[in-house]
């Protein structure tokens, strides 16, 4: 009876969670477009829009640092929950008004919706049975799609205005809530108490996860602050600006759902790959951003190694420590991938007085190939032994 109830339970859960994540994503995706657009709109430099985006991720950064410890009190459900309420008002607050506080405050609460909603979900989805790489790939699929149409959608609405796409993007954030609660009520994690000494993000295989979250994080802070801005400098209306953005989340959809198919064999190929299209379409982004075709294939490539990356980075992590260890792990690759959200763009915003902003994204793209370097080690892309 039990068995049987539980095959009854795992569809809703994988559909609940899915569906949470798709339309998580959608209210996302708007923001990263309609935010750089309403601070265009609203008179404020292109060095001040990074700083502003570095607002956000610096946030994400400091909230994922605590969520293992977090997840070891509550549920993870709660934190999805709580994520969904938390970008709403993010969304909310700056559709009413673009000062710089409500800006600077909308930007806080998206960073710590993106923590807990990303540690939160895909820590769900691994507790279950099976390779944590296939399931992470289902749900970064999922949550893809709807990045796909989110920028999209924002495009669209901004042409009439910003914050009116903003506010849709709010009420779209508020629909997330449902599917959460649908979810299987997972106890909180319990540390298992044979736990080897020194910190997590330091043991072989996190901390190549953690690296891998590096890459994709810098890819994902640059196309939702410098990428619009490169856009809009060349004279691209802001619905193209939204087309353009969608075709790299699409593309990361493709590099999601390939690096679910990958062995371990095939694991150091596809993160050297993914690191370097990330990096390389990065750099070239602004260089080709008066020409739509090209701007498309530049961001596609980037997208799809980026999106290898985002599922690789966790799995990897997950993949090397006990299974009760498995939330630490991934606010560990997130803390990392939280990081380079920040860092990118404030360096590129620190080196637009000196080279311009095509100098600045070219130098970002480079920096970000550099963790290509530890491919000589072996992805232990394996489960832990228990």
């Amino acid at each position: 009876m039990r068995a049987s109830r539980r095959e009854l339970r795992l569809p809703r859960d994988v559909l609940a969670a899915g569906v949470a994540s798709a339309v998580f994503s959608v209210s996302l995706g708007a923001a990263s477009v309609a935010l750089p657009l309403l601070a265009l709109h609203a008179g404020y430099s292109a060095a001040g829009i990074g700083a502003l985006t570095a607002v956000s991720a610096v946030t994400q950064m400091t909230s994922r640092m605590f969520l293992g410890m977090v997840m070891r009190r509550w549920p993870d459900w709660i934190l999805i929950t709580a994520a969904a309420v938390t970008l709403a008002a993010a969304n909310a607050v700056v559709a009413v008004s673009a000062s710089v506080v409500p800006f600077v405050l909308a930007q806080m609460l998206q960073g710590l919706a993106r923590a807990c909603f990303w540690t939160g979900s895909q820590t769900h989805v691994v507790r279950g049975a099976g390779r944590a790489i296939s399931a992470l790939a289902t749900v970064n699929f999922v949550s893809s799609l709807g990045l796909l149409a989110g920028p999209v959608l924002a495009g669209v609405l901004s042409e009439r205005s910003p914050s009116l796409a903003l506010a849709a993007a709010s009420g779209v954030a508020l629909v997330a809530v449902v599917p959460t609660f649908l979810l299987d009520r997972l106890p909180p994690f319990v540390p298992p108490a044979d736990r080897p000494p020194g910190r997590l993000w330091r043991r072989p295989g996190v901390d190549l996860g953690c690296w891998a979250g590096v890459t994709a994080g810098a890819w994902r802070g640059l196309l939702t602050s410098y990428v619009p801005v490169a856009l809009a400098a060349a004279r691209q209306s802001s619905a193209t600006i939204g087309a353009l953005v969608s075709v790299a989340n699409g593309a990361s959809v493709a590099g999601a759902a390939l690096v679910g198919r990958v062995r371990e064999r095939g694991a150091t190929r596809g993160f050297v790959l993914g690191i370097v299209a990330a990096g390389g379409g990065t750099a070239l982004a602004t260089v080709v951003a008066g020409q739509v075709v090209l701007a498309a294939a530049v961001l596609a490539l980037s997208g799809i190694g980026a999106g290898a990356l985002q599922t690789l980075g966790p799995a990897m992590a997950t993949e090397a420590v006990h299974p009760e260890e498995r939330g630490d792990a991934i606010a560990a690759a997130g803390t990392f991938r939280a990081a380079a959200l920040f860092v990118a763009p404030l360096a590129v915003a620190g080196l637009l007085g000196v080279v311009g902003l095509a100098g600045a994204m070219a130098a970002a793209g480079g920096a970000i190939t550099l963790p290509a370097a530890l491919s000589r080690r072996r992805l232990p892309l394996r489960k832990a032994v228990t």
